[in-house]
């Protein structure tokens, strides 16, 4: 474990009066890498949560369900470190809560506080890295230290490296190195309840802000089957393990029952990635396929953290910086028809319904969506993951942008360029009964299963018997596909330069 801050100075000596654990995307009290490590070295221990404004304030809209999700999370957050308390005997516990600008109230609360000690679990995003230096160098002006713990991945920075000593940028090797490193150490929980009787109380009138106080409305999301905080994530576990089997299949298909659904609650910590990689580590090892495939994507999410860390550069540019040369249409009819799920193909717009409506996107979906954005329509993939980041549940900007860059083959381990998603193929394939069509699009509830995927194949005399009017009830496709990916091969002919091809051998 790293005991040091941004700053490179070393953690204050153990054993002083009191210490401050700031959450952010790690809202629960148990195994918890900042909490335990504060808990054992000091002798009592605050926790603060901030609605940081500078983050707030930026969201396009006042009803957004990630920070409602937030919120619920908060105060369960809040609950269970009370209950933790009391059960060790502490006066207290609880959590102070303060909504303004991260970089001013966490100096000042430390000072009121008179901590010793500022205690935080590792953010590997450019904004939040930024923002954690300058609350580093404030508080050493006031003499407090600051220290951050790996806790959001299983393996970050430089553990998982080249023998040549740098960052992997292919995943299959990446994921070799990971498993080899990946021991019991790695997956054992922090044992919070056994130091929490070190949890002090909040101070005096202390109360949580309302959804309302922090400036923002209720949205749809308890009409969603999304269960907030630690309680919910448990709950979604537990309907999982009974699934995890069929998982490697199942994943694939968007109107089956075949995820965990657990990505929102890994996206702001109300579970533990130990208790997830030990849970499918040990089913891996015996024998559960669905298992060891689930593991492989709990690898691709420290993989795309790894890629962050040390290409921050790729939040803006292609990380192969040559596919920057790609020529991306502006088209602005198009890109609107996407975003608004009018494209013409079904797979497309049931999967940004689903998106609009819920927050969620299956993850196959988001690789077909994405490929059709780039692909089909030749629109810049940094519009789609900036979407993406406005509507996801879960967004996370490691993985999103590496999902996207893969989708458009400008990133690591890329999806190639020359093969690009066929809508229609894939929605034949794995929604081969149109359930989860039908499910977003209604219009189609009388379409063929045979005609469902594109009904703008079929003949005028079938439409008029499913009462169906294409540029009426459901649009006319935007493109042709065949021709589209003609044209998305073009653009990319610029790949088969010797001076790209050899410019791309120097990353």
């Amino acid at each position: 474990m790293t005991d040091t801050h941004p700053t490179g100075k070393r953690a204050a000596p153990a054993k002083v009066p009191s210490a401050l654990v700031w959450f952010r995307r790690d809202l629960r009290c148990e195994d918890h890498a900042a909490l335990y490590h504060a808990l054992r070295r000091y002798e009592r221990v605050y926790c603060v949560f901030v609605f940081d404004t500078d983050i707030l304030d930026a969201l396009p809209s006042r009803a957004d369900r990630r920070v409602e999700f937030i919120h619920a999370s908060v105060l369960e957050l809040h609950a269970g470190l009370q209950h933790l308390a009391a059960h060790s005997g502490a006066p207290g516990g609880g959590l102070i809560v303060r909504h303004g600008p991260a970089q001013q109230c966490i100096p000042q609360l430390a000072k009121a506080l008179g901590v010793h000690e500022v205690f935080v679990n590792r953010d590997y995003e450019p904004q939040a890295i930024t923002r954690d230096q300058r609350v580093a160098l404030a508080l050493e002006e006031l003499g407090i230290a600051f220290s951050d713990f790996k806790d959001h991945v299983l393996l970050d920075r430089d553990e998982v490296l080249t023998q040549q000593g740098r960052p992997y940028s292919v995943f299959t090797p990446y994921k070799r190195a990971w498993l080899q490193q990946l021991d019991a150490f790695q997956l054992t929980p922090y044992p919070v309840a056994r130091h929490a009787h070190h949890l002090a109380a909040s101070p005096a009138c202390e109360r949580i802000p309302t959804l309302s106080d922090i400036g923002f409305t209720c949205t749809n999301l308890r009409e969603l089957p999304i269960p907030t905080g630690m309680k919910g994530a448990q709950q979604l576990l537990r309907d999982f393990v009974p699934r995890i089997s069929a998982y490697r299949e199942d994943r694939d298909y968007p109107g089956r029952r075949g995820v965990s659904y657990l990505s929102v609650h890994l996206r702001f910590g109300t579970v533990s990635i130990r208790q997830l990689a030990a849970l499918a580590a040990g089913k891996a090892e015996q024998g559960c396929p669905g298992a060891q495939t689930w593991l492989s994507e709990l690898a691709w999410r420290d993989f795309y953290a790894m890629i962050l860390w040390h290409h921050p550069r790729v939040v803006t540019q292609a990380f192969k910086p040559a596919y920057d040369r790609v020529q991306w249409d502006e088209a602005p009819e198009l890109w609107q028809a996407w975003c608004e799920a009018r494209t013409g193909y079904p797979l497309i717009d049931a999967a940004m319904r689903q998106l609009l409506q819920t927050g969620y996107m299956h993850n196959r979906l988001r690789m077909v969506v994405a490929s059709f954005l780039t692909k089909d329509l030749g629109i810049d993939w940094r519009r789609g993951e900036r979407f993406f980041a406005e509507h996801l549940n879960d967004y996370d900007l490691a993985a999103n942008n590496g999902g996207w860059q893969w989708a458009a083959s400008t990133g690591c381990d890329a999806q190639p360029w020359f093969r690009i998603f066929n809508p229609i193929a894939q929605s034949q394939r794995f929604d081969p009964e149109g359930k989860f069509l039908r499910r977003y699009l209604p219009e189609l509830a009388r379409v063929p299963d045979a005609h469902v995927h594109f009904p703008a194949a079929a003949k005028p005399t079938a439409l008029t018997t499913w009462g169906l009017r294409l540029g009426v009830d459901y649009p006319l496709p935007l493109v042709d596909h065949a021709k589209a990916r003609e044209r998305a091969l073009m653009r990319f002919s610029v790949l088969q330069e010797r001076s790209f091809l050899e410019a791309e051998e120097q990353i």
